[in-house]
């Protein structure tokens, strides 16, 4: 799965990145903390859409739910069953998007059942692009909120050692397949990175706790900090 990020992309470089435009209203970065429910960066599009920049909540709200706390929290959609889960299947054929990080955390635990942090990035540096689905909900009095969850799928590899889960991740050639701009086929998109893709190392257990913030959160961690 992936349960929290980090984002220093500034918003002026992500909309050159996605040939997009940027709304108005955006959250804030650098944000190396960025946790479920909240507003984070999603560049939407289509075939017959230009590429927009957009704020999103982070937990996808079916349309059944009644309140946004009106079911599970849904963060991430499993690629293997994203076709065919009602929360999700319209989504994945007609509202796919993209969410840009600089990496994600993931958790191990010790044999004492402490939380190890690790953050996962690109090994070329550049920003991570995962791969999601969005809808907008709207509650029966009256509250809309644009929402979106990340696509994940099996593990593989050295990231397998750390979790079973992984976002979809999307290079700039596969953009377009995804968003729908180029007709069908954005399901053989969701499959793992390679191993040589991205770079695994501990950090601090300070980002256990979702009010952690400041860029030493994604530095590495040595034994005796």
């Amino acid at each position: 799965m992936c349960g929290r990020f980090a984002v220093t992309l500034p918003q002026d470089a992500m909309a050159q990145l996605f040939s997009a435009q940027p709304d108005n209203d955006l959250p804030d970065v650098p944000n190396y903390n960025v946790c479920p429910t909240t507003g984070i960066h999603v560049v939407v599009g289509g075939a017959e859409a230009p590429r927009r920049l957009v704020t999103m909540r982070w937990g996808f709200l079916p349309h059944w739910y009644k309140k946004p706390s009106g079911g599970p929290l849904l963060i991430n959609a499993r690629a293997e069953t994203i076709a065919e889960k009602p929360a999700f299947r319209d989504a994945a054929r007609h509202r796919r998007a993209l969410i840009v990080a600089d990496g994600f955390y993931e958790w191990t635990k010790t044999p004492e059942g402490a939380r190890d942090p690790w953050f996962i990035r690109p090994s070329t540096g550049d920003p991570m692009v995962m791969a999601a689905v969005w809808q907008d909900w709207n509650g029966p009095d009256g509250e809309t909120q644009r929402t979106c969850a990340i696509v994940t799928t099996a593990a593989t590899g050295r990231m397998a050692e750390i979790h079973h889960r992984m976002p979809v991740l999307l290079k700039p050639e596969d953009f377009g397949l995804w968003l729908g701009e180029e007709g069908h086929g954005a399901a053989v998109l969701m499959r793992a990175a390679p191993d040589d893709d991205l770079v695994q190392y501990r950090v601090d257990r300070a980002v256990n706790s979702n009010r952690a913030s400041g860029p030493e959160l994604i530095e590495p961690w040595e034994p005796g900090d």
